[in-house]
């Protein structure tokens, strides 16, 4: 048993053609026939954007519908839970990807977070909606703050990789501080956004700055936030602050393959790259006094850190 599972993640036959070692060469033909078959499809005339709101119903003060037939083989709506404020950016989005819009030539590469809720309606087995969350907006296959449920006793249904989440593993955390909006007066705001820039490692390609061996990510894998405490990168109060106190009893990182750990090891240590973000923040409204002073944010312009 234990040979045929280091067979099962025995991953040298595979090519990742997202990692560094994939050749240039085969990459460039790839993308080659990517682009011949988008230029031999026909062609079909977009819609315009008094067109596509046709197929959107405000059906309630926080639900909007978008009906069957705004995508192709749609077998179910899809059901977007927004306010009218976040409706209108929804609508911008799609607006920006008309004919008229910016993105009007990038239809391929950038797709409305609408349009991606529609597409997953069009999914086999798919149950009464293809609904969004009022985190929505445009993601990989799924919108962010999609959801949907399918039938397991339909043969056709199906597991998606991009509902299940190609960033699964990303974690959200607010940072509280001691700061008010008084504080980041005159310059300080340019001069803080700077530092951060300065010293956060962000983007494609990016190297952190924390040495890690393959030993040492099997065992931050496994041991989690006792790691970094340990290393001194954490607070040991930061484990009250994190799901399962910052680690998973269950974890075997035996389970996460070769090429994944050498792809994470370089990523130690950065923000990432894609829709991460470090951005600072301001409370700017409490809806509700007892648990926004829970939490430690009850005070209208007190300063938080949100990392993605």
């Amino acid at each position: 048993p234990q040979q045929q599972q280091q067979q099962q993640y025995d991953d040298s036959i595979y090519i990742d053609e997202d990692d560094d070692d994939y050749p240039a060469d085969m990459r460039i033909q790839k993308e080659e026939e990517e682009e011949q078959l988008k230029e031999d499809a026909p062609k079909k005339p977009k819609r315009t954007i008094e067109e596509e709101l046709t197929f959107l119903e405000r059906i309630s003060d926080t639900r909007y519908q978008v009906h069957v037939g705004f995508v192709p083989n749609m077998k179910v709506p899809a059901e977007i839970i927004v306010n009218s404020d976040l409706q209108t950016l929804l609508v911008q989005e799609l607006r920006d990807t008309c004919c008229i819009g910016p993105y009007a030539e990038a239809e391929q590469s950038f797709i409305p977070a609408l349009r991606q809720a529609a597409n997953v309606a069009a999914l086999p087995g798919i149950v009464k909606a293809s609904l969004a969350m009022p985190d929505v907006h445009s993601g990989y296959g799924f919108c962010i703050g999609n959801v949907a449920a399918f039938d397991m006793e339909d043969p056709l249904s199906v597991v998606s990789p991009g509902g299940v989440g190609f960033d699964i593993n990303c974690g959200v955390r607010l940072i509280r501080t001691n700061l008010t909006e008084a504080d980041l007066s005159g310059d300080v705001k340019e001069k803080l956004a700077e530092e951060m820039f300065q010293k956060i490692p962000v983007g494609v390609g990016r190297k952190g700055e924390i040495k890690c061996t393959e030993d040492d990510l099997d065992r931050l894998l496994a041991e989690g936030v006792d790691w970094a405490v340990e290393k001194g990168l954490a607070w040991p109060e930061d484990r009250d602050h994190c799901e399962e106190n910052g680690r998973m009893d269950m974890a075997d990182p035996s389970f996460v393959s070769k090429r994944a750990k050498k792809r994470g090891l370089k990523q130690l240590g950065t923000l990432g790259a894609g829709n991460h973000y470090a951005e600072i923040q301001i409370v700017d409204e409490v809806y509700d006094q007892n648990a926004a002073d829970t939490m430690g944010i009850g005070k209208v312009g007190q300063v938080c850190i949100m990392i993605h």
